[in-house]
């Protein structure tokens, strides 16, 4: 798998395919030796947790998994949709991610 990661942490991201389509939330990690993201309130399982210290939360626990990176998409505000990332060169020399729809910058 290649290394190179279209998402980052702390963007928006739209899911495009599985259980979960339609979907959007902030990326939470991204892992991209395995070529993985971490979503917010998307792909939920149950965990069974035991707990390790008193006080902590034990039960069954819900919380976010892994899901392959192609399955997202980045989500531009302006469009109201997902779209593919452009770079602009700026005078001073640096890239920035743009939308390939609008033009609008992505932070």
């Amino acid at each position: 798998m290649s290394n190179k990661m279209h998402v980052k942490t702390g963007d928006t991201v739209i899911v495009i395919s599985g259980r979960d389509k339609g979907k959007k939330g902030k990326v939470l990690q991204v892992s991209p030796s395995e070529g993985k993201i971490i979503v917010e309130g998307v792909k939920m399982v149950s965990k069974h947790v035991k707990p390790r210290q008193p006080g902590d939360p034990s039960g069954i626990v819900k919380a976010e998994s892994a899901f392959y990176a192609c399955k997202a998409m980045p989500y531009c505000g302006k469009c109201g949709k997902g779209s593919r990332l452009g770079h602009n060169v700026l005078a001073n020399g640096k890239k920035e991610r743009v939308c390939k729809r609008c033009g609008k910058r992505f932070e």
